[in-house]
């Protein structure tokens, strides 16, 4: 179950970073502007968490394994379509239809071990999953640039296909089906709809605040606010909510959420640069690029199962706290990486700070996140939870580049870059001490009751 849980959302998260370090091959192979190669980033992330509160609800109502099964296999047809694209629009598009199938595997996957394994187990259990699923979401930047140096650019897309067969398998011979027995069969539609128009409304403004006109901004902005806010007041009167409110009456969940938001627009957005700055600036190869960030890799390999059984001792404040800020602190230290930098004294030392301080602070965040809801609620909760992070990453890398000052063919230069670069990591420093602020006031007093939830 674990095998499966990890190798097909393992496939998603990997999709969320691995096109990161190929953005100079894929933008040079398909002449694409800094915004359509933007749109390759995010109109995957759009999708992914636009529906993902539907995937969570689908599982929970139909059947978990049934929606994880049918996210993967439509997610490897979807990166089939990715790898043979011609142009950018192709790529754009394929990438919408590889989030929606990513939406429906993501929750599922994590809801099928919440709901399944022993509650006194599962701490660990969910430790294991976010390391493994970290991992192949660090691992990216190794995969893509070993495939494009060897290979092209669309076998990073298309090695998916292999990982996807073997899923089925699995979960066709071990996967146990669960599902919420209390739930109605109803789906909130119009919740689902509202929610998608909000958020792509956004990201879209965002997206193109450097190249629309600001009247066709504000009015898009208008309606994705006004979507937002029809989303919630949807939720508070159907008797099927994509998102029960009530979840977020418990100050854990809320608080852990909060800080997801903060910390994964933080890591996308650092992803998103750092890759381009190895590349274009240093003057790494795809593959190096993707090699520096290796020690991350290591670090959530050997400790992340330890830190969800360590937080299930201690509680969630302390490792949630120390975590962000340590991110913070590496992130601080790759601020001057550019021309001339070594790795030995200028990557590898920021890299392992921001590693560890990733490896304190996932297994304990979602470990929490899961806690907090009843288990009946854990598609949902898992649901709320990757759509805040996806939703975080996605309007980082939307709105950071325009806003640095990065724009057309800016990415190819490394004088236009660098500044682009610094400026956005100094974003970053700022959102991860405020997610490590946030954990530290909101979280307080929660020890004891987070330790009786993880072991009553």
């Amino acid at each position: 179950m674990l095998a499966a849980a990890v190798l097909g959302s393992g496939m998603a998260f990997l999709d969320g970073t691995v096109v990161n370090v190929a953005l100079p091959a894929l933008g040079v192979g398909i002449g694409a502007t800094v915004t359509e190669l933007q749109w390759v980033v995010n109109a995957y992330l759009l999708t992914l968490a636009s529906l993902i509160l539907v995937g969570g609800s689908l599982g929970d109502r139909f059947g978990r394994r049934r929606v994880f099964v049918v996210g993967v296999a439509g997610f490897a047809v979807a990166s089939v379509l990715c790898g043979i694209s011609q142009d950018a629009t192709q790529l754009i598009a394929a990438r919408l239809v590889q989030g929606v199938f990513g939406a429906l595997l993501t929750p599922s996957s994590l809801a099928l071990l919440q709901a399944s394994v022993a509650r006194e187990d599962r701490s660990a259990s969910i430790g294991r999953w976010s390391g493994l699923t970290s991992l192949t979401a660090v691992a990216g930047p190794v995969v893509g640039g070993g495939l494009i140096q060897l290979a092209s650019w669309r076998w990073i897309f298309l090695i998916n296909v292999p990982l996807a067969v073997v899923v089925l398998l699995i979960a066709w011979k071990h996967l146990p089906e669960s599902r919420d027995e209390q739930a109605t069969s109803g789906l909130d539609v119009p919740g689902a709809v509202l929610s998608a128009l909000a958020l792509a409304g956004l990201t879209w403004a965002l997206t193109e605040s450097g190249t629309a006109a600001t009247s066709v901004l504000v009015a898009v902005g208008v309606v994705a606010l006004v979507a937002g806010v029809a989303f919630v007041l949807r939720q508070r009167v159907t008797p099927t909510p994509l998102v029960p409110l009530s979840l977020f009456g418990d100050r854990v969940f809320s608080v852990a959420n909060l800080m997801t938001l903060l910390v994964y627009a933080a890591l996308g957005a650092n992803t998103f640069f750092l890759t381009l700055q190895l590349q274009v600036s240093v003057g790494y190869t795809p593959l190096l690029a993707g090699l520096a960030t290796m020690p991350m890799t290591v670090l959530l390999i050997l400790f992340s199962g330890r830190a969800g059984a360590l937080a299930a001792r201690i509680g969630p404040r302390l490792p949630m706290t120390v975590g962000p800020l340590l991110c913070a602190v590496g992130t601080l230290m790759l601020l001057g990486v550019g021309e001339g930098t070594r790795y030995l004294t200028g990557v590898l030392p920021g890299v392992v700070v921001f590693g560890a301080g990733l490896t304190v602070l996932v297994a304990p965040l979602t470990a929490s996140v899961l806690a907090a809801a009843p288990d009946r609620h854990a598609g949902v909760a898992s649901g709320v939870n990757n759509a805040v992070a996806r939703s975080g990453g996605l309007l980082a890398v939307a709105a950071l580049p325009a806003a640095v000052g990065l724009s057309g063919a800016d990415y190819q230069s490394a004088v236009t870059l660098t500044p682009g670069y610094q400026a956005a990591q100094v974003v970053c420093i700022v959102l991860l001490v405020l997610g490590g602020l946030i954990s530290f006031l909101g979280l307080a007093g929660t020890r004891r009751l987070m330790v009786e939830q993880a072991t009553s």
